[in-house]
């Protein structure tokens, strides 16, 4: 009996310490048809360790494509008490794609995202960045978290002539990326 209360009393004192994990929901990947999850853990008083994958399988009307897969973790340090207020990330990612057909004009730091609109490209990806984020606490296990992150990523692809077509224009063609690397609105709930 006393070995229950002994055990009753040391898992209280562990719930009392204040949360230690989180699950959360990308809402930008959530409106993107993207697939995702991501969990959180507390290292130490002001250091956590976040993981997040995301998974997009479709292939959208007219032949658009935006199918990849992605795994990304970070360690967050939080500026005050973790899961709450300030923090700066250091992540790494990595992960593969398909992707073509979709209609743009945008062209960033040396990226010309344009292409994708008449091409398709398949390859993998791998990289790092720096994040700045912000969370909200909105409740007793709830909270609301907002991140934008920087960095560099580096891929090899082949690309091909229409989202359909299965005849290589160019085969294993590398390529650096500087610029966002991570956007997130997480509605997160903790434990």
């Amino acid at each position: 009996m006393k070995g229950l209360l002994f055990l009753g009393l040391t898992f209280c004192g562990v719930c009392a310490q204040g949360q230690r994990v989180a699950v959360k929901t990308n809402l930008l990947y959530d409106a993107l048809y993207t697939v995702n999850l991501g969990v959180e853990v507390g290292m130490a008083p002001r250091w956590t360790l976040d993981v997040s994958g995301n998974y997009n399988g479709w292939t959208l009307s007219h032949e658009r494509r935006w199918k990849h897969w992605l795994v990304q973790p970070e360690a967050r340090y939080w500026f005050c008490d973790r899961f709450a207020g300030h923090f700066l990330g250091m992540h790494i990612l990595g992960g593969k794609y398909n992707i073509g057909g979709l209609k743009n004009g945008i062209s960033f730091l040396g990226t010309d995202f344009s292409k994708i609109s008449e091409r398709r490209y398949q390859g993998w990806f791998t990289g790092a960045g720096v994040a700045y984020g912000y969370a909200w606490i909105l409740g007793t296990h709830w909270n609301l978290e907002a991140e934008l992150g920087v960095g560099w990523i580096y891929t090899r692809f082949d690309s091909y002539p229409c989202a359909r077509c299965g005849r290589k224009l160019a085969e294993d063609r590398p390529h650096h990326y500087v610029g966002p690397t991570k956007a997130a609105v997480n509605l997160v709930y903790t434990f």
